[in-house]
């Protein structure tokens, strides 16, 4: 068992690796370095998350064998223990690299900066990564090894991250098909806090308003309304953590928005005033320069699809059949979303495409029967 794994064609990592940690994030890096062929030992405080992981092979066990020498140790463990977790694998594998993947990395890195004033530990083995992947469900049976494909993958290293370390960290974004980023602790922190954490506490707070809404004024909820609160359904144990270990940038950007609501406020309280309309009107033409800035397709810059709506019938393969003959027309989907058409047993197929097509595509779906909403 002491020996590594011999190097694999087209795989950047040697192994084997060490995973503490068997929940979703833990358990697909299991199941993805696994399927390089890559020896995976996991670690885990519930047996019972550890035997799911192991059985739907994401490694084996790793167990209490001293002679165990890994490349590298994964920790996947939540915002608040992972500092501990880090130390503890830093001081079992001397010879191993550490990341960790929790998502705030300034709080973990201080924290283990106290750790090591107390008992040193060699931080120049750690780097802190970020995978941005996930899915709405979590725990080990949600698993993908395909999760982080294509997806960002964020390495941090800290002032005393040895080059080796940081390539190993790279090495195994790298193994499970992501792409990679480098930012400073500080700088990630400040980044998700605005592109993550931002969004998930809005999304919560406007869904909050809903609790005591009457259901005939829910009714009338869209698409709107949906992909505004999505997020809202998020795991209260999962995001705890992450909002106290990333209070202060959170915080930071919410005074901001609080200041935003206040003129808001003051605004709408007096809609008619002069200059009432005009920013109502800034505030609007704020939110269309910030969304156009979000990144678009491939991660290029956003491109102004167009958008038709399709009425299709509620019954199996109705919408496989819709996208089959768009494929066949000629034309590429850019992005589509779903609604359900207010009492109707039908529903609303959004699609969007490069303005340029979009009535080429209306023209050849009317052909074909389709009922295009223009």
């Amino acid at each position: 068992m002491a020996e590594h794994n011999a190097q694999l064609p087209n795989s950047y990592l040697k192994g084997p690796v060490v995973v503490f940690g068997t929940g979703l994030l833990g358990t697909s890096i299991g199941l993805g370095l696994s399927q390089r062929g890559l020896r995976v030992l996991l670690s885990d405080p519930s047996p019972s998350a550890l035997s799911v992981a192991v059985d739907i092979g994401a490694g084996i066990p790793l167990g209490t064998d001293p002679g165990v020498w890994p490349e590298l140790v994964v920790v996947a463990a939540p915002p608040d223990v992972c500092a501990r977790v880090v130390a503890d694998a830093l001081e079992r594998f001397p010879a191993a690299f550490v990341v960790d993947v929790a998502s705030v990395k300034g709080a973990i890195l201080r924290e283990l900066a106290e750790l090591s004033a107390k008992t040193p530990l060699d931080l120049s083995r750690y780097v802190g990564t970020h995978p941005m992947a996930g899915r709405e469900r979590a725990g080990a049976v949600s698993a993908r090894g395909e999760l982080f494909n294509a997806m960002p993958w964020v390495v941090c290293p800290h002032a005393g991250s040895s080059a080796a370390a940081v390539q190993a960290a790279q090495n195994l974004g790298l193994d499970l098909g992501a792409v990679l980023s480098q930012f400073s602790p500080e700088e990630h922190d400040e980044a998700v806090a605005l592109v993550s954490h931002l969004p998930q506490m809005m999304a919560s707070l406007v869904a909050a308003r809903l609790q005591d809404a009457a259901p005939h004024a829910l009714s009338l909820a869209g698409n709107g309304l949906r992909d505004v609160t999505r997020i809202a359904a998020s795991d209260a144990s999962m995001w705890v953590p992450i909002m106290s270990a990333n209070a202060e940038p959170i915080a930071a950007i919410l005074h901001a928005v609080h200041e935003d609501l206040i003129k808001l406020i003051g605004t709408l309280d007096g809609p008619a005033a002069p200059g009432a309309s005009l920013a109502m009107a800034k505030l609007i033409s704020a939110g269309n320069a910030g969304q156009a800035r979000i990144p678009g397709k491939h991660g290029g810059p956003a491109q102004p699809y167009a958008w038709l709506s399709v009425l299709v019938d509620d019954e199996p393969g109705q919408i496989a059949q819709l996208l089959t003959e768009i494929g066949e027309i000629g034309v590429n989907l850019e992005d589509l979303r779903l609604d359900h058409s207010s009492g109707r047993n039908a529903g609303i197929v959004e699609i969007s495409v490069l303005p340029a097509k979009r009535d080429v595509l209306i023209d050849e779906l009317a052909v074909r029967g389709w009922k295009v909403l223009q």
